[in-house]
């Protein structure tokens, strides 16, 4: 550790030109006696430091000589800056922020500062849910992937009951906007999304690695494995140029759009976990996507439309006999009258 401090009271002294004993004393957090010795142990190993005694006195670097120990460029410490500078940061990585701009040519300084200062990060939609959040046990399982020590995860799935487990955290990840757990467990390779972790217990046992494991790969396996799962099912449609939007909205990356036909609409394909999964979503559309096929999303649709009639097929024969018609809405203010 003392090497660290030597360099640490190095970029204090270029930071301020002249500095006594006990000022490096204070901002190291060491006693006055220590702060000499390493100043002293600076002269030995040739730094330039020379100490000037009497009123006004103290340790300056000779010739206001400067030293850089970070070898970044302009372009570097801008994204270093720019990536770990927001108000989001920890306060760890704001205090390792404070250190290295003490470390940074003068020159490059005002272009740190000016990244630390370019960005926040919202971690909140436009409903005001936390989209970021990463759980409560985020921190015990991050200090669990450093040490290097098996964790009891306890986790549910939605809707179901925690199960508890031993695992080997081997990292974490940030995928929009979610954190997740990679991990060795019995029955190999798994994560587990933060938010749905229950407990975090780490034990005394050491992690077991798997040789020459490599976060980046393991993460894409389990990516493309996941991937296989969600889009297993495609349905074939017809929809009108009006719902591409929406179908867009909706389904994102898993939506293709085909040719134009004569009528005016659109072949388009939908991939989804299922058949069942996709024929539900395409239903809220209602008739401005006709899916053709497969024979099971029309079918799935059938009894959809069933179930439907039969709970409010009633209720709309009722309506159109009252003196509101049912779908309607009436309200003071016209300007709110078409609410979707």
């Amino acid at each position: 550790m003392r090497a660290d401090r030597l360099v640490a009271a190095l970029l204090f002294l270029q930071a301020r030109g002249r500095v006594t004993a006990a000022e490096l004393a204070a901002e190291l957090e060491i006693s006055e006696r220590t702060a000499r010795r390493d100043l002293e142990a600076l002269i030995a190993s040739g730094v330039p430091v020379y100490a000037q005694r009497g009123r006004g006195g103290g340790w300056r670097l000779v010739g206001g000589a400067r030293t850089d120990l970070t070898g970044l460029t302009s372009p570097e410490v801008q994204a270093l800056f720019l990536a770990a500078g927001s108000s989001a940061a920890s306060p760890e990585l704001r205090s390792a922020l404070r250190k290295l701009l003490r470390a940074v040519p003068e020159p490059l300084r005002p272009h740190a500062e000016a990244a630390s200062r370019a960005r926040i990060v919202d971690d909140q939609d436009w409903s005001r849910t936390a989209v970021m959040a990463s759980g409560p046990h985020h921190t015990a399982l991050e200090r669990a992937v450093l040490d290097g020590v098996r964790v009891r995860l306890g986790y549910a799935r939605p809707g179901g009951v925690p199960h508890e487990r031993t695992v080997d955290p081997l990292g974490l990840v940030l995928k929009a906007g979610h954190w997740y757990l990679v991990a060795g467990t019995p029955d190999g390779l798994r994560s587990f999304r933060l938010g749905r972790v229950t407990s975090a217990d780490p034990t005394d046992e050491p992690v077991r690695r798997p040789a020459d494991f490599d976060l980046t790969a393991a993460w894409r396996t389990l990516v493309t494995q996941l991937e296989d799962r969600l889009l297993a099912a495609t349905v074939t449609a017809r929809a009108d140029q009006d719902a591409l939007p929406v179908l867009q909205r909706l389904l994102g990356g898993r939506l293709s759009i085909g040719r134009l036909l004569e009528d005016g609409r659109r072949e388009i394909e939908a991939a989804g976990p299922s058949v069942e999964v996709l024929a539900a979503q395409l239903a809220g559309l209602g008739a401005r996507v006709e899916v053709v096929g497969p024979p099971q999303a029309r079918e799935h649709l059938a009894r959809l439309g069933r179930d439907l009639t039969a709970r409010y097929g009633a209720l709309q024969e009722a309506a159109t006999h009252s003196h509101f018609p049912l779908g309607t809405y009436y309200t003071e203010d016209a300007n709110v009258a078409d609410i979707a």
